[in-house]
């Protein structure tokens, strides 16, 4: 049986688009507008939202269809909420049992964002203080003039930054400045991010969403092919990156989270 005629299960936008309680999905023209929320408002972080958007990766990566992926949240902040320095939900809790799951999920949260074979643009529509790397790892960022971004999940509140934190925010920021982003919780606004390299356009809230259709419109104009293989070119060192080092932090982070 030659590979033309191997069958392989249909992946469709109608099969998963009202799958999850946290991602809003619409596509028009071939382009995949996923929109992060909370019961319809910004998106509060949870084991939830971890588990949804491990699966949404994953199934919009399988859809032939989607030409180019627009990521944004709701309202006026991309994500939280904030962590209380020195108060982290669920310090020392954590069993080999339960923190299985959240490995599991964890090791491939990143990798299946990475393998969606469609150019991915985020809009960064307000602070983004929980896992500020995932819309980072775009091919093109935009954010609103009152975005800033900060990891209050991870050191400062008391765990180890080393679910892809850890190699994210080096690569992009620079080596000493991640590192310091990491271990301060440093907060930086979208004009720092913007001399950065991090966020590509600065916009005015109104205009943001305008902006990353018309984007993915002109991204639209090259053939399927371009744009799948310029994307899997883009971000091979990024895929390479996460599978060398992805797991062992995610290691360290759960082995400082059990129960002494």
């Amino acid at each position: 049986m030659s590979m033309s005629q191997i069958e392989r299960p249909e992946t469709t936008f109608d099969t998963y688009k009202d799958l999850f309680k946290t991602i809003r999905m619409r596509r028009e023209e071939g382009i995949l507008e996923m929109q992060l929320h909370t019961d319809g408002g910004p998106l509060r972080w949870s084991l939830l939202a971890h588990n949804e958007l491990e699966r949404a990766f994953l199934e919009v990566g399988r859809d032939p269809a989607t030409g180019v992926v627009i990521l944004t949240g709701t309202g006026d902040e991309f994500c939280g909420p904030a962590i209380e320095p020195g108060k982290p939900p669920n310090r020392n809790i954590m069993t080999p049992e339960t923190y299985d799951p959240i490995f599991w999920e964890s090791k491939q949260l990143l990798p299946h964002l990475l393998s969606i074979e469609a150019p991915v643009i985020s809009a960064i529509n307000g602070p983004a203080v929980r896992h500020a790397e995932i819309p980072l790892l775009a091919d093109i960022v935009l954010a609103t003039d009152d975005t800033f971004l900060q990891d209050t999940a991870h050191y400062p509140g008391g765990m180890v930054p080393g679910d892809g934190m850890h190699i994210v925010m080096p690569l992009l920021m620079g080596f000493n400045r991640g590192r310091y982003f990491l271990l301060t919780g440093q907060k930086v606004s979208a004009a720092e991010a913007h001399s950065m390299g991090l966020v590509n356009e600065v916009l005015p809230r109104a205009a943001l969403k305008d902006r990353a259709w018309e984007l993915a419109r002109q991204l639209m104009l090259q053939p399927r092919l371009v744009r799948r293989y310029t994307r899997i070119a883009l971000t091979e060192e990024l895929r390479s990156r996460m599978q060398g080092l992805l797991g062992y932090g995610l290691a360290l982070e759960g082995m400082a989270r059990m129960k002494s």
